[in-house]
């Protein structure tokens, strides 16, 4: 075998070898795209079954809260928002509008006894409530991907393939200062 043979073979070697290394990372930066996108996914399917519960709490909320029509009226906008939303941004700004939207429909309701006692709304709530806590187990889920995405392009040489194909940083679904306060337990 001449030096030719030797160096050609070594350096095809070599090219496979990154070529392999180039792909591995490549794979890592999809998959954790994926996950992150898919748990996303997972929040807006709950994000939507809590959209259309609304018309139903509104309906039934309508006739006792009369005075309340603004609340209701940004419910129904809200729902709205959310249904012609396309980014996961707008979505996940909208979701945090809703869960204001929907305590304050909840803390308002609690001065009309008739209301809080009326079995369509009690059971609408407790279903909206549900909801509400699976949307807080999916946030942390999305969260969690998210951190392992940004984790994933900023490592190093990941960043650099990462930059190539035009990988960024995502946002973190982020918890509003409302959610955040703890007024303590209310005797």
């Amino acid at each position: 075998m001449s030096t030719s043979n030797i160096v050609l073979i070594v350096g095809s070697l070599l090219a496979l070898i990154f070529g392999n290394y180039l792909i591995g990372i490549f794979n890592k930066l999809v998959n954790l795209k994926n996950n992150y996108e898919k748990a996303f996914g997972n929040i807006d399917v709950i994000l939507m079954q809590r959209a259309e519960e609304i018309p139903n709490i509104v309906k039934v909320a309508q006739r006792f809260l009369e005075h309340e029509t603004t609340l209701l009226t940004d419910l129904t906008k809200l729902r709205t928002d959310f249904l012609n939303a396309s980014s996961m941004d707008e979505k996940i700004n909208n979701s945090i509008e809703f869960s204001k939207a929907i305590k304050s429909l909840f803390a308002v309701s609690e001065n009309y006894p008739v209301l809080s006692s009326n079995n369509n709304f009690v059971e609408l709530q407790k279903r909206v409530s549900v909801l509400e806590d699976k949307i807080a187990d999916r946030r942390e889920f999305f969260n969690d991907s998210i951190n392992l995405y940004n984790i994933g392009i900023q490592e190093f040489p990941n960043l650099i393939v990462a930059k190539t194909l035009g990988y960024s940083s995502k946002t973190l679904f982020p918890i509003s200062e409302n959610q955040k306060a703890y007024d303590g337990i209310q005797f």
